[in-house]
């Protein structure tokens, strides 16, 4: 089948929806690809306990937000895709599910977009697969033993489906310090290996971390007023857990649930773990960025008078560090869970929009491509840009670009 539209957005997540709620808005005739499902990650692809680091207040679309009972909760996995499935239902999104992407060239008059249900030329294209579509697995997985069973977080699903030998997890961002916290309430032996990690309370004075960066504008700074960009991109996700008692999840806390911590894995020598010695420096870095950010909440706090109904400052203790061993014998490891981080692959795209590590060059959302868009990566425009929260604000702006962009292709073509 051959069909033609205006764009053709890939994706059919929170960031495809918010660009077709947009596009819609600007009356531009598009289609959404889905491979699967809407919010097909979410279906497919989380474990079973996980929820949102972001509280519900905060779970917001264009034309679209939460209006639960529970505000300051935080979503289950299953949550999200009713509120997503329920959100693309309410906007009407033109979603072509179970069409997978093969190819998208540039032809003469815009895009061909060759997927396993047809072909779509259109004059602009928008990706919006999310930032968690491929993990990150080291290549040092191939030195493990045979024998061990590897996993990364899209393929771990609860406790019960390990085996009862002890777990190392490699990764202390999100993803792997909450597995590690799971693995070690479920009574399972884990080994934790750190490396550099963002470090946050749950709460601060009274309040939830994320207000307090919303209230002082971290998440709505924007991509081109960052010096390193780059770095900005590449930083770790948040140390948090959204849970019903909104307890923190940091070092210390892993390790009074009896997480054992080791340093960075650096290599496996025959049946024996290597771990870097620089455990100490990453928690030191993670607790003086940690200080850095309540400094600036206090004096936010105290510039807008907000000290006499909030609470009193309750800094978290300094990381306690153990003296970490630098091996750890494979024979005690059953399964590893690799929690190293994403890296989206993009074999449909044509390689002069990659960079040499396959990610697609783009500034602010706009590639490199005239009429190709990317939206739903880290710091895409803004800090949170790859939050439910954030992905309207780009869908709203790179939507504008994308209409300007039309109208100066059908000047060139009248």
């Amino acid at each position: 089948m051959h069909t033609s539209t205006t764009v053709t957005v890939i994706g059919a997540g929170q960031a495809g929806l918010a660009m077709s709620r947009c596009l819609t808005e600007r009356s531009i005739d598009h289609v959404v690809l889905e491979r699967g499902e809407v919010a097909n990650s979410w279906r497919t692809e989380r474990w079973d306990s996980l929820r949102l680091l972001t509280p519900n207040w905060m779970t917001r679309l264009p034309a679209h937000r939460y209006e639960g009972d529970d505000p300051d909760g935080y979503m289950t996995a299953d949550e999200v895709v009713a509120f997503l499935a329920g959100y693309g239902e309410g906007i009407d999104a033109p979603v072509r599910t179970h069409t997978e992407v093969r190819s998208v060239v540039t032809t003469g008059t815009g895009f061909r977009t060759t997927t396993t249900t047809g072909t779509i030329d259109s004059a602009a294209v928008v990706v919006a697969t999310g930032a968690c579509s491929t993990p990150h697995v080291p290549a040092l997985a191939d030195e493990l033993p045979t024998r061990i069973r590897q996993l990364t977080p899209i393929d771990y699903r609860n406790p019960d489906a390990l085996g009862d030998g002890r777990v190392l997890v490699v990764g202390a961002s999100a993803s792997g310090a909450q597995i590690a916290d799971e693995l070690s309430r479920s009574g399972r032996q884990v080994t934790l290996a750190v490396g550099d990690h963002v470090r946050l309370p749950r709460t601060y004075r009274g309040m939830d971390i994320h207000w307090w960066m919303d209230a002082v504008g971290i998440l709505d700074e924007r991509y081109d007023e960052m010096e390193d960009i780059r770095r900005a991109r590449r930083l770790p996700s948040l140390q948090l857990v959204g849970t019903p008692e909104k307890r923190s999840l940091d070092l210390n806390a892993l390790q009074a649930s009896g997480v054992d911590l080791v340093g960075r894995f650096a290599g496996v020598s025959g049946r024996t773990a290597q771990f870097s010695g620089s455990f100490a420096n990453y928690c030191a870095a993670a607790d003086l960025k940690l200080g850095r950010l309540l400094d600036l909440i206090d004096a936010h706090a105290a510039e807008f008078g907000l000290d006499a109904w909030l609470g009193e400052p309750d800094r978290p203790s300094r990381t306690t560090v153990p003296v970490t061993p630098t091996t750890l014998g494979l024979d005690s490891v059953e399964t590893v869970i690799w929690a190293t981080g994403f890296r989206p692959e993009y074999p449909w795209l044509e390689d002069d929009l990659l960079d040499r590590k396959g990610q697609i060059v783009h500034d602010g959302g706009v590639m490199a491509r005239p009429g190709m868009y990317v939206l739903g990566l880290p710091f895409t425009r803004r800090r949170k840009s790859s939050f439910l929260d954030g992905v309207g604000p780009d869908a709203h702006d790179l939507s504008h670009h994308l209409a300007l962009h039309l109208d100066e292709f059908a000047a060139a073509a009248s």
